[in-house]
């Protein structure tokens, strides 16, 4: 799919759910991987193309696992006109070398999302658009139910009260093929991550694609039971006649 293709399913997640207003300041989670080049390329255009007036910033938390490894994604940044920020930490150090983590990706996504927050709060930021995706949603709500026995996925927005930071999630109506293919034509940056593919979250996205071979379109029925508001859907639209 092309840009402007993506940007009709993502306009209507931000007007769902109401993620973007005049004013607001946006910094975006950007690790270098497909989903959230994307994501920053469509709020871009979102920013220079639709009716609503915002701050953008890109933010690389820099986790210490190879040096100069986000150059390319500093140089797009520049090219699409967006500012810059890379954040340098020793979380890889502490994780992988200190602590020796078996399971280190709670450990790492802890520690990542707080020197994220950290950051944009110290920049005055009020908003932090991060790029999850349907399939995200599904494989977020499969793991609830395997592991907590919950029905149960993360919500489009939610306010970080000791922060005073929202999340938005606006790429949540696009499957991950289509953002894959869009990614083709970015600087995509190479995960240094010893877990990197051998997550609980990868098994999960397994276990659909195997699931869908016999039951087509697996994923996008469980997204439609999520989020169809004459369903049994996890979300509520915000009522925009309010």
């Amino acid at each position: 799919m092309t840009t402007q293709q993506l940007l009709s399913p993502f306009r209507r997640a931000v007007n769902d759910y109401k993620m973007i207003q005049d004013g607001d300041k946006i910094a975006v989670g950007v690790s270098g991987g497909k989903d959230s080049l994307v994501l920053l390329t469509l709020l871009r255009h979102f920013q220079k193309y639709f009716d609503v007036k915002f701050d953008l910033l890109a933010v690389t938390i820099d986790m210490g696992f190879t040096d100069n490894a986000f150059a390319p994604v500093a140089e797009y940044c520049t090219q699409i006109g967006v500012e810059y920020d890379v954040v340098k930490t020793d979380i890889a150090e502490i994780v992988f070398d200190i602590r020796k983590e078996t399971n280190p990706c709670s450990l790492c996504s802890k520690m990542r999302r707080g020197a994220l927050n950290s950051e944009i709060v110290a920049k005055g930021f009020n908003k932090l658009a991060l790029g999850h995706h349907l399939d995200d949603v599904v494989e977020t709500f499969m793991l609830s139910l395997f592991y907590e026995g919950r029905l149960n996925t993360f919500q489009p927005t939610s306010y970080m009260s000791r922060s005073g930071v929202t999340l938005i999630r606006p790429m949540i109506y696009l499957a991950e093929k289509d953002i894959s293919g869009l990614a083709k034509t970015m600087p995509v940056v190479k995960s240094s991550c010893p877990a990197d593919k051998n997550t609980e979250r990868e098994k999960m996205k397994q276990l659909l694609k195997d699931l869908s071979k016999h039951y087509p379109d697996l994923p996008q029925k469980f997204a439609n039971a999520i989020m169809h508001p004459e369903r049994y859907n996890l979300w509520d639209k915000v009522d925009n006649a309010n």
